[in-house]
C-alpha cells in the first residue's frame, strides 16, 4: 500500500532518503555536475525545502515524490560552500548557477489558488506500481487550489504525459528547446487541470 506523507511531516531522518530518490529519478538531467548518485545526494540534500515535498511511502521507505508550491514559494535553498564541497568548484558553480536559474524562479502564471506540481517521479524498483497516479491524487485533493499546472514535461516521457491526461491534465502551452534532440526529447509540454468549484 502506498502512503504519500509531505517531507516535514517526515521529519529530519528521511532528508536524505527523500534526496537519494530526488537524485535517481533525475540522474541523466545531472550528468554535467556528476555521474555519482550518492554524490550529488551528498550535495543536494541540504537544499531540498521538506515541507514543498509530497513523499510516496511503500513500507515506510520513499518510493516516489512530487513537489507542490504556489505562489512566489521555492523549493531549494542551495548553499553554494555546501555543493562545492561535494562536487568541486567548477561542477559545483555550475550546479549552483542552474539551480538559481532553473528553479528558483516562479512561473509567469505564479498565483496564490494555483498549485504548480513538479519533480513528480518514481524509484525505478516501484515504476508501474501506482505511486505516480498516488502522488497526483494526494495533490489533486489538497484543498485550497482550483488551478493545478505541470510545467515543461519532456515530451519523451509517454507514460508521465499519458498519467497526466488520464487524471484530467491538458496540454496548454508547447516549447521548442534547442538541442534537445541531443538529450533525447523534441519540446517542453505544459499541462493544466482546472476544477470547477
Amino acid at each position: 500500500m502506498v502512503m504519500v506523507k509531505r517531507g516535514d511531516e517526515l521529519g529530519e531522518a528521511y532528508r536524505r532518503r527523500i534526496t537519494e530518490v530526488y537524485v535517481r529519478s533525475f540522474a541523466d538531467d545531472f550528468v554535467a555536475f556528476s555521474r555519482d548518485t550518492g554524490r550529488l545526494a551528498a550535495a543536494f540534500e541540504h537544499m531540498l525545502l521538506l515541507e514543498r515535498f509530497h513523499v510516496a511511502l511503500v513500507d515506510g521507505e520513499p518510493a516516489g515524490l512530487a513537489s507542490l508550491t504556489e505562489g512566489d514559494q521555492t523549493l531549494f535553498a542551495p548553499q553554494w560552500r555546501e555543493i562545492r564541497r561535494h562536487l568541486g568548484p567548477a561542477r559545483g558553480l555550475l550546479a549552483y548557477v542552474v539551480i538559481r536559474k532553473w528553479f528558483m524562479t516562479t512561473s509567469d502564471g505564479a498565483r496564490p489558488g494555483r498549485a504548480e506540481i513538479g519533480f513528480v517521479s518514481t524509484e525505478p524498483a516501484h515504476q508501474g506500481r501506482g505511486i505516480g497516479t498516488a502522488l497526483l491524487r494526494h495533490l489533486l485533493a489538497l484543498p485550497g487550489y482550483r488551478e493545478y499546472v505541470l510545467e515543461d514535461i519532456k515530451d519523451s516521457n509517454v507514460p508521465a504525459l499519458g498519467l497526466y491526461t488520464k487524471l484530467g491534465f491538458t496540454v496548454y502551452h508547447r516549447r521548442k528547446v534547442r538541442f534537445a534532440r541531443r538529450a533525447g526529447f523534441t519540446e517542453l509540454v505544459s499541462m493544466k487541470l482546472v476544477r470547477d468549484h
